[in-house]
């Protein structure tokens, strides 16, 4: 049985060789200009080392180009696609058609992920998409566990899931705190929140607090608990899901070495004897909750909740 690739998403350079050793198999890294909700903002040069650095421990890295992109950006996308195929990227993660169609007379070779993040819901969208040339699907994050089983079952193509971290639930390409802040002259603080990274919508009747920051794509509100399936692998890896990934964004590098290695030794334990993993994944579990921030509940998101399209 091909053994699951562990994706994550690194803060910095410095990051790729403590989560290599910790056991992950591959890398996202890019430049919020081109990618959507990078967990860390990666220069080229950063790209380049980190490639470096990964292929060094014989691990993978894709490059985000996922961006929700306008006319202003599209004359761009050739060059940076040429900048990553230098740089020995191992794929391009995309949701645009304008990338894939841009790959494809740029560079032809490059493997590519598609990623939308809510419309990879069915296996003929995965094929589809498989025809055009990507060679993986990342699943949408509102689909069931039943799904995800069928849809692996039925694709040509490579199978990505989110097994664990915050989901996006709104996105505006306008910068709507920005604009909000600015219209109260408020410049200073502006310039503190995209510092610190702390701003929440409070909703008081359910007691939540989502998580909003600003970036050049626009304004994202996260959810309010982080998924967490690491006692809930069995059946994704029964049926050979190819990728699981750790979402690091608004988590801390610490965090997310500890997760790093509390996913690769539960996919380890099942991959040598599934009862071990059976034995031991309640404990896994608790070794994240352990770790978890106390305004951060755990959840399993829409794996076991019926599907919403």
């Amino acid at each position: 049985m091909k053994k699951t690739e562990l994706l994550v998403t690194p803060l910095t350079v410095d990051d790729i060789l403590p989560l290599a050793e910790a056991g992950a198999d591959a890398f996202v890294v890019g430049e919020q200009r081109y990618g959507l909700r990078l967990a860390g903002e990666f220069n080229r040069d950063d790209v380049q080392k980190a490639i470096e650095l990964a292929h060094g421990k014989g691990k993978k890295v894709y490059v985000a180009m996922n961006a929700i992109f306008h006319n202003e950006k599209i004359d761009e996308l050739a060059d940076y696609l040429q900048f990553a195929a230098a740089a020995h990227a191992d794929a391009i993660i995309f949701g645009d058609p304008a990338v894939l169609m841009t790959a494809k007379e740029v560079v032809p070779e490059m493997k590519l992920h598609w990623s939308t993040e809510t419309l990879g819901t069915n296996w003929f969208s995965c094929n589809y998409w498989g025809k055009k040339g990507a060679k993986r699907s990342v699943l949408a994050r509102e689909i069931n566990m039943d799904a995800i089983v069928e849809i692996k079952e039925n694709a040509e193509v490579e199978i990505e899931v989110l097994v664990h971290g915050m989901t996006c639930m709104f996105q505006s390409k306008r910068s709507l705190l920005g604009n909000y802040f600015e219209y109260q002259g408020k410049v200073m603080e502006i310039e503190n929140r995209k510092m610190e990274k702390n701003m929440f919508l409070h909703d008081k009747e359910r007691e939540n607090k989502y998580p909003i920051f600003e970036d050049e794509n626009g304004t994202h509100i996260m959810s309010p608990n982080d998924i967490c399936i690491i006692d809930e692998l069995q059946e994704m890896l029964e049926a050979g899901v190819d990728c699981f990934k750790i979402d690091g964004i608004l988590k801390s590098s610490e965090y997310i070495l500890a997760v790093t290695k509390l996913y690769r030794e539960a996919i380890d334990l099942f991959m040598e004897d599934p009862d071990d993993y059976e034995d031991k994944k309640d404990e896994l579990l608790e070794s994240i909750e352990e770790i978890q921030p106390a305004n951060r509940s755990l959840d399993t998101g829409f794996f076991f909740k019926e599907t919403v399209y």
